[in-house]
């Protein structure tokens, strides 16, 4: 008999820790696929014998594009937010990762209090939140704290007013670019799970190679860039595929609310599982490019 090597015990623990999602997938999730995917060809009839499909081909699919009038400006704004707030949370939760990562006095409660968005941005809390009237109130001060006579409100209007003499490329960067700091809450809240995993990837780095490069004189930001980045770089692709999903499956999505607003007010189950499935199209589409992107970048090694 075979022995089976360190690679292969890692694969089989790998299968048997993703196997109830992949039987949950099997038994649950399969059949409602299949059904709204073929909901989306047909024109769906609500009777008291229940829900009967009539074949309409491609009609709900050009309804989505070439009737709707809002479908294809939310979908380009959304995959235009996701591409920037996605960059952000990498960004944010690697030197968060990196901050956590060194030694320091209460380094332990610190990163309790950063884990602590990982259980804020669960499904319960987060419910909580938009259904707590306090918290509303409080998130309400917030936003009209920010009044005219702040000091970014002021640097905002100051670096896109002159930029606008450079092209309107640089003015719509710099507009991004503070999008992005004003909603560094909603950054944060979505940060908690990269944050964890790229501490992982930092605490693995064996510390003889920054003695070693310490000793040939290389410098804190060189060991950065020499060291640090190249080996956390594979984590980098699943943080990635995370953040684009995590950001897709948000309810507070404008295409999420309007499938939702067009399945459960309007009734019109056809039309919703076309737009669904379009915005699934989409999603994958977005992660097999940039995967392929990112992983032409990534770092390999054993």
């Amino acid at each position: 008999m075979k022995k089976i090597g360190l690679a292969g015990k890692r694969a089989i623990y790998g299968y048997l820790f993703i196997l109830p999602f992949i039987l949950g997938f099997i038994f649950f999730m399969i059949k409602p696929l299949l059904q709204s995917l073929r909901m989306s060809f047909s024109d769906v009839l609500i009777s008291a014998q229940g829900f009967k499909l009539k074949w309409n081909a491609f009609a709900n699919y050009k309804k989505a594009f070439l009737v709707d009038s809002e479908f294809n400006r939310m979908l380009l704004e959304s995959v235009g937010k996701m591409i920037f707030r996605s960059l952000a949370t990498i960004v944010f939760s690697f030197f968060v990762a990196l901050l956590l990562n060194q030694k320091f006095r209460g380094r332990t409660l610190a990163r309790s209090i950063f884990f602590l968005a990982v259980i804020l941005s669960s499904g319960v809390l987060v419910g909580l939140e938009s259904s707590n009237i306090l918290m509303a109130q409080i998130k309400e001060l917030i936003e009209e704290s920010g009044n005219s006579n702040s000091i970014s409100l002021v640097l905002e209007k100051i670096l896109v007013s002159s930029s606008s003499g450079f092209g309107g490329i640089s003015s719509r960067l710099f507009e991004k670019v503070f999008e992005i700091i004003d909603s560094i809450y909603d950054v944060a809240m979505a940060s908690g799970i990269q944050i964890i995993i790229f501490l992982s990837a930092l605490q693995n780095i064996p510390s003889g190679m920054y003695e070693a490069a310490q000793m040939e004189g290389c410098t804190a930001w060189e060991s950065l860039w020499k060291i640090t980045v190249p080996m956390v770089s594979p984590l980098v692709l699943v943080c990635w595929i995370y953040t684009i999903i995590d950001f897709f499956m948000k309810s507070d999505n404008q295409i999420m609310e309007k499938i939702n607003t067009q399945m459960t007010e309007l009734l019109n189950y056809g039309f919703s599982s076309a737009m669904a499935w379009i915005y699934f199209v989409v999603c994958i589409a977005l992660i097999g490019i940039s995967s392929f992107i990112i992983s032409k970048v990534v770092y390999n090694y054993d």
